[in-house]
């Protein structure tokens, strides 16, 4: 009977029921009032009981429940039983007198959640303010991981892992144990955006375990680095060119794209990539994408591979000239415009340029999108095709007839064509004739006696002006114009008639130089009064002599018809002046012309009768008395030491 009883006693454990002694536990137990219906005293009942057990209740008992029970110091881990799944409770039995709670997101899988299962997990306190003994799944996870990495782990180890989240600086990743993988380490080339590595398993190689702190950090870039040094030497051993290889599209820049090929990177140029015309790499790879290219060149000594996409088909230029015959017509789109012209391409592969000199016989482009823009369809005559070069030359002026082929007949020299000046230039100004034709009339046939430094001093922009065609150059498509020429030359007949050396006239100083004075004897029309023939006196400076707007006589010492030269003398005219008090006055009054005068050029003529008719010889001149020589006359009356230009 006593027998029996013994597995009913209260021998549940627990860690307020192991601290307490078996007899205290009994008082608070069982009613002594049984024993004494059974007339068993208390004495044979804990004798039987020793004797059932085997041990003894104060000593050996406690040796035998500390064997069986588990330790319920808070921090410790314990094994427990899931009873419950209330909400977001998860509800275990640890053997303590209440159950504990553990929160349902500590379960990486809802799933995992199952009644009645076993599971580890870490005591964090006996009671809580509510009553339960608060557990943790995780903490005991992560405990049990670390002991295992430290078991089965080194520093320098590969070990696999997911990543969890970003935090600062890097990735967190879950071995087991939540690892640190810095920001630089998570690929050979930093990502863009780490992020996108969220959620995925990746291989990492250990480098630190830090035991104290708990802490590891791991490198994927390094796990890469080695395994990519063993495959670029056994890749570079074994590529060739001209080989068909596969790789993964790793980074696309403005020239290209590098592609892995297994431990080293290629470079994929765009030029490379299509016969075709593309703005950018992106438009034909996307990065991560696996490809196949083709091995163009390799340089092993540098580790560089060059690869071709477009070489993978034939080129489209093999024979283009058969199918784009010079001075044939075909028709193309405009596919880009630059200022120096337009491509239009003609097939995948094939375009060809529209230069700005090609579009126009006549019309002044300033800029090709003035005849073209972007997608139009156009006809072109092909001009010139270069395959070694991949080049075709095109004309958008072909098409019609060349109008300078009937410049030369509709313009001959000699015909008087009245046009708008288009534009000035230091040289000249371009006239223009008729839409498209301009003619240039330079600078040098504006004027048969003005000096002319710039086209402006006789005409303005737009204005409408007549001129004489010179010349037409039929194959520089040039047309020369002249102004002075619709006027007869005045030296011609002109001048030499009425200017004659001996001859004094009256003039107006416009400009001094070191070597002499230019005087205006009529408008457009100057002489020059050589420094020398200032005065009997050397002269050093001309204006010591005479002034800029001064009016005086000068005798004319030649008229040089040729070199449009007039030469003068002043200390000449004062002699003549000084023979006049003593002389015939009349008959000076006579050699008298210039400004005077009141002559003009053109065709005004001065009568020579007046000179023609006097018999009476001149008087010798004043330096004929000073100097008897034959060659000092010679001098005096003028050379070539005493230009005077005109133009």
């Amino acid at each position: 009977m006593i027998h029996s009883k013994v597995p009913d006693l209260p021998w549940r454990s627990g860690a307020g029921l192991v601290a307490r002694s078996y007899k205290e536990r009994n008082k608070g137990m069982v009613n002594r009032n049984i024993f004494q219906n059974f007339e068993i005293n208390e004495q044979e009942i804990e004798q039987q009981v020793e004797e059932a057990l085997g041990v003894g209740i104060d000593a050996d008992m406690l040796a035998v429940i500390d064997k069986t029970v588990q330790n319920f110091d808070p921090g410790s881990i314990l094994k427990g039983k899931i009873v419950n799944h209330i909400g977001n409770d998860v509800i275990v039995e640890v053997g303590l007198k209440s159950e504990g709670t553990i929160d349902a997101s500590e379960f990486d899988d809802p799933g995992e959640i199952r009644i009645g299962d076993t599971i580890e997990v870490l005591l964090e306190s006996v009671e809580s303010d509510s009553g339960l003994v608060q557990l943790s799944k995780r903490k005991a996870d992560r405990i049990r991981g670390w002991e295992r990495i430290l078991e089965k782990h080194k520093e320098g180890d590969i070990i696999k892992g997911k990543v969890t989240r970003r935090i600062k600086g890097g990735l967190l990743v879950d071995v087991g144990v939540p690892v640190f993988l810095p920001a630089s380490q998570v690929d050979v080339r930093r990502p863009g955006d780490i992020s996108e590595f969220i959620n995925t398993e990746i291989e990492a190689k250990i480098l630190k375990i830090d035991q104290e702190r708990r802490n590891i950090v791991i490198s994927r870039r390094k796990m890469l680095e080695e395994t990519r040094a063993s495959a670029k030497r056994t890749l570079l051993s074994d590529i060739e060119p001209g080989q068909i290889r596969k790789g993964i599209v790793k980074n696309i820049a403005d020239f290209g794209a590098f592609v892995d090929l297994g431990g080293l990177d290629g470079l994929l140029h765009i030029t490379d990539m299509s016969w075709g015309r593309i703005n950018h790499p992106s438009e034909l790879v996307r990065l991560d994408e696996e490809i196949e290219v083709k091995v163009l060149s390799i340089d092993r000594e540098k580790e560089k591979i060059a690869l071709g996409l477009k070489q993978k088909t034939e080129s489209p230029w093999t024979s283009v000239e058969q199918r784009y015959p010079v001075n044939g017509v075909v028709k193309g789109h405009v596919v880009n415009i630059t200022n120096y012209g337009a491509f239009i391409k003609l097939e995948e592969g094939v375009e060809g340029l529209v230069h700005i000199s090609e579009m126009s016989w006549t019309k002044r482009i300033n800029h090709p999108s003035e005849m073209l823009s972007v997608g139009q369809e156009v006809e072109v005559v092909v001009l010139e095709v270069n395959s070694a070069k991949q080049e075709v030359s095109l004309g958008l002026k072909q098409l019609s007839e060349n109008p300078w082929t009937h410049v030369a007949n509709k313009y001959p020299p000699g015909t008087i064509v009245e046009g708008k000046v288009r534009n000035l230039a230091n040289y000249g100004a371009f006239i223009e004739i008729e839409e498209g034709i301009d003619g240039l009339l330079h600078v040098s046939d504006m004027s048969w006696t003005k000096k002319i430094s710039h086209p402006g001093e006789m005409i303005k922009k737009n204005d409408m002006i007549k001129c004489i065609v010179l010349a037409v150059d039929q194959e520089k498509q040039r047309v020369a114009l002249g102004l002075k020429q619709m006027t007869e030359d005045p030296w011609a007949r002109a001048i030499p008639e009425k200017y004659l050396a001996g001859q004094i006239v009256r003039g107006k100083v416009t400009k001094l130089t070191n070597f002499g004075v230019f005087v205006e004897l009529e408008p457009d029309l100057e002489g020059l009064l050589h420094i020398s023939e200032l005065s009997d006196q050397k002269v050093e400076e001309p204006q010591d002599i005479v002034k800029p707007g001064q009016d005086i006589e000068v005798k004319i010492l030649r008229v040089d018809i040729e070199d449009r030269k007039i030469g003068l003398s002043l200390k000449r005219a004062q002699w003549a002046t000084e023979d006049e008090e003593g002389g015939d006055k009349a008959e000076a009054e006579h050699q008298r012309g210039g400004l005077d005068s009141h002559a003009h050029l053109g065709t005004d003529r001065i009568d020579m009768s007046i000179f023609r008719s006097k018999a009476k010889a001149p008087k010798p001149a004043k330096a004929d008395a000073v100097s008897p020589n034959p060659e000092n006359q010679q001098e005096t009356t003028g050379s070539d030491d005493n230009p005077a230009d005109v133009q």
